[in-house]
């Protein structure tokens, strides 16, 4: 049996285990592409034609390899007028092996149908566990991210604008991380500065120098 059929724009006679290159079809290797411009098929001398296409007929194809045809240059030149052009087309192309030439509305095989179900099936329990094991690491990302770098002191916070340096918005930075006393500055470590130059967008000079600054505060 063999079967004519359009795609691409251009018509191909086909028949089962036949392999041709056509334009790109979407799949990948292995994948099996439908393709139901089906214009004629026949058997022998008996042939049937469609109108333009045959009702219920299917081909159906796997695909082998997805490339390019050679570059085909086109170059047009006018005459005495410094005129010239030249376009490079590459076209790409899906070659194909035809697996079944279907009539009367059949549907493809077992194995042809029981790829494509396999591989939607795949990636159905592909997404759930990627979402499952992808919800923790955000959980523990968020709560790292949520976590003060220090854990503030009892009491009425210090206004730490009164330090040179520290403005409105650094001030509520730091009391964000839990810092909001001068006394708490005042004891920073050198280990506690590196700490907050590495997460905070404060160098260690200005930590260093606030923490000078603190200490005459806090006697106050």
């Amino acid at each position: 049996m063999f079967a004519v059929i359009k795609t691409g724009g251009k018509q191909y006679r086909v028949a089962a285990n036949d392999l041709l290159k056509i334009e790109k079809v979407e799949g990948q290797v292995g994948d099996i592409v439908e393709i139901g411009h089906v214009l004629a098929h026949g058997e022998g001398e008996n042939v049937t034609f469609g109108a333009p296409f045959v009702d219920g007929a299917l081909v159906t194809a796997e695909v082998v390899e997805q490339g390019k045809n050679r570059t085909v240059i086109a170059f047009k030149k006018r005459r005495r007028q410094n005129s010239r052009r030249k376009i490079g087309h590459r076209q790409l192309l899906t070659t194909v092996r035809i697996a079944e030439i279907l009539l009367g509305g059949a549907k493809p095989t077992k194995r042809a149908a029981a790829k494509a179900e396999a591989k939607a099936e795949t990636k159905a329990e592909a997404a759930p566990k990627t979402e499952a094991e992808a919800a923790p690491k955000k959980e523990a990302k968020a709560s790292e991210t949520a976590a003060p770098l220090f854990k503030a002191p009892k009491g009425e916070p210090d206004d730490l604008t009164v330090i040179k340096g520290v403005g409105s918005v650094a001030a509520g930075q730091l009391n964000e991380q839990g810092i909001t006393t001068f006394a708490q500055i005042a004891k920073l470590s050198d280990k506690d500065i590196a700490k907050i130059d590495e997460h905070m967008p404060f160098s260690t000079d200005q930590i260093t120098d606030w923490r000078e600054q603190a200490k005459d505060l806090a006697k106050k």
